[in-house]
């Protein structure tokens, strides 16, 4: 289960003025499945408005309905074999996205999982948040306890030209289990739970 005290405090690092982000690097993909331009740049290259724009995109998955619209799924062991979505995940958030092959690759499987007869964008943030330990009546300390190193990316069909609506599918890798980072695991996120995207999270999971 997601605890949701651990999804916002995730989010009170996704603003303007205190973003934990790095990293952008996206896709825009035709009506056919093909890839019809990429960017990748520094988070902090943007323009204020670019930056309220995407960080409020990126949002939408850890501020989710905790357990309903963004659930934890565990990896098999058969699914973090050779080739799997596991290490590809692994690698790209390693990377911290700067690496354009690994990228090219991920949105070419989220493409294949995500058969749509529309044009969408995948959009992947890399994020770096350190955690601060907590006393024993909950309040934060200055200390960094752990640094919790993710990306999340967000699936959404365009609304004009190179613009995304809101997503109908995301992720949180590695999942923030007990305000920890555990690659076994990824959130994973439904914009409507009860019609879930079964082709992505069926090439996300096996």
């Amino acid at each position: 289960m997601i605890n949701r005290d651990d999804m916002l405090e995730l989010t009170r690092r996704m603003t303007p003025a205190r973003t934990c982000f790095d990293r952008i690097a996206g896709a825009y993909i035709d009506d056919m499945g093909e890839v019809d331009g990429s960017f990748n740049t520094h988070f902090g290259k943007l323009s204020a408005s670019e930056k309220s724009r995407n960080l409020a995109l990126a949002k939408v998955i850890p501020f989710s309905k905790t357990n309903e619209q963004l659930k934890e799924y565990s990896f098999s062991e058969t699914a973090k074999g050779k080739d799997s979505m596991w290490r590809l995940l692994l690698a790209v958030q390693q990377c911290g996205l700067k690496n354009d092959a690994l990228m090219d690759i991920l949105y070419e499987q989220i493409a294949d999982g995500y058969p749509a007869d529309h044009e969408f964008a995948v959009f992947v943030f890399h994020g770096i948040y350190d955690i601060p330990l907590k006393a024993k009546d909950k309040e934060s300390l200055w200390e960094s306890e752990e640094v919790y190193d993710f990306i999340i990316c967000t699936v959404s069909p365009l609304q004009g030209e190179y613009e995304p609506s809101e997503p109908v599918f995301g992720f949180l890798y590695p999942a923030f289990s007990d305000r920890s980072a555990d690659r076994d695991k990824i959130d994973i996120y439904h914009a409507d739970p009860e019609k879930p995207e079964e082709g992505l999270l069926y090439k996300l999971l096996n």
